[in-house]
């Protein structure tokens, strides 16, 4: 019988980190099923299988769960996995443990290690590297290595929503202005939760030579810019694994691996260096990126699924039960409308 995987998303943004999943669950003959709680079951494909209430959630019986957001319903059936939805970019609750996963499938060192040192004191999940699904397909893209810039240079400007981190409307009269001179072409994407306001001002300034791009995955636009500009965005290290340099804004960790700005007033200084590639600044970028993720082989959802049968073989169980979790296992309850048995 086909091994039954549930995969489970909050935003539409699961779809893009759990679809190389779903691929790997069916190349080795398994099936996969989704279950949304937020946006994004408009969106699979006729060859995607949707469970619209957790009595069929139930009755799948997947002998896994995965998921990237922060929590997941414990009353599903099978091993709770987290895949996270973002590399650490120094914003809070990152390294946050909520007592609903019996294991962890790590990116890489970085966060491997922060979170195998909460495992060996608390007990109750396992941590194991995998790198991040959601990057498989990228990586066999950009195996060829680095291209030169473009004439004319393509910049993807991105910004997170939280008001404190973004700096979007900081840099909205030098992105207008700069946007329109015509020496660089311009996409603009924000995060799915942006102030609908800053959007569209950023949405207005459409011209020949910036486009605002609704893409759902924004590693599709990676191929097509040259650099990136931010602020505190996870999408930033997303990037950073292109080895293509990015500026950001007041960014929360700082480090010889970005072009880090405080000021209005050197934002298209950052951008000329940038676009220049000094060597040292690229050799930064190398030695960040395989600290986050050092995995170019496109294959970090089979060492997922790989993870999960050496935990289900070993038994399915971590030294320690998980925490009682009342409060918060009540409001996924009340936020799915199930009251039956766990």
């Amino acid at each position: 019988m086909a091994k039954h995987y549930l995969l489970y998303g909050s935003e539409r943004y699961a779809l893009a980190i759990l679809r190389p999943l779903q691929d790997a669950i069916r190349a080795r003959g398994g099936e996969a099923a989704w279950f949304f709680d937020g946006p994004g079951a408009e969106d699979l494909r006729p060859d995607e299988k949707l469970l619209a209430t957790t009595e069929e959630v139930r009755r799948w019986n997947a002998i896994a769960v995965i998921t990237g957001s922060n929590a997941v319903p414990h009353f599903f059936p099978g091993v709770k996995v987290e895949t996270f939805h973002g590399f650490d970019a120094g914003k809070p609750r990152h390294i946050y443990i909520r007592g609903f996963f019996d294991l962890y499938c790590t990116t890489g060192p970085n966060d491997t290690r922060a979170f195998s040192e909460i495992a060996a004191r608390v007990g109750h999940f396992k941590v194991v590297e995998t790198g991040w699904p959601k990057i498989d397909p990228f990586m066999q893209e950009i195996a060829g290595g680095v291209p030169p810039v473009r004439e004319p240079p393509v910049i993807l400007y991105h910004s997170t929503f939280s008001p404190s981190w973004s700096a979007a409307e900081t840099l909205y009269e030098e992105v207008k202005r700069l946007s329109r001179s015509g020496e660089w072409r311009w996409i603009v994407t924000f995060h799915p939760k942006m102030n609908p306001d800053t959007v569209a001002k950023f949405r207005a300034l459409q011209n020949d030579h910036l486009r605002f791009a609704d893409d759902d995955n924004i590693l599709d636009l990676f191929p097509q810019a040259d650099m990136m500009c931010s602020d505190t965005s996870s999408a930033l290290n997303e990037f950073l694994l292109t080895h293509k340099p990015v500026v950001t804004f007041k960014n929360r960790r700082p480090g010889p691996q970005l072009i880090d700005i405080d000021d209005a007033a050197q934002f298209e200084p950052a951008i000329r260096r940038a676009l220049a590639r000094p060597p040292e600044l690229m050799q930064a970028i190398v030695d960040y990126a395989d600290s986050i993720h050092p995995y170019r082989d496109g294959r970090s959802s089979e060492r997922v699924l790989d993870a999960i049968d050496d935990f289900i073989a070993a038994g399915a169980r971590n030294p320690r039960p998980k925490p009682m979790n009342l409060w918060r296992k009540l409001k996924i309850r009340r936020r799915i409308g199930y009251w039956g048995p766990a």
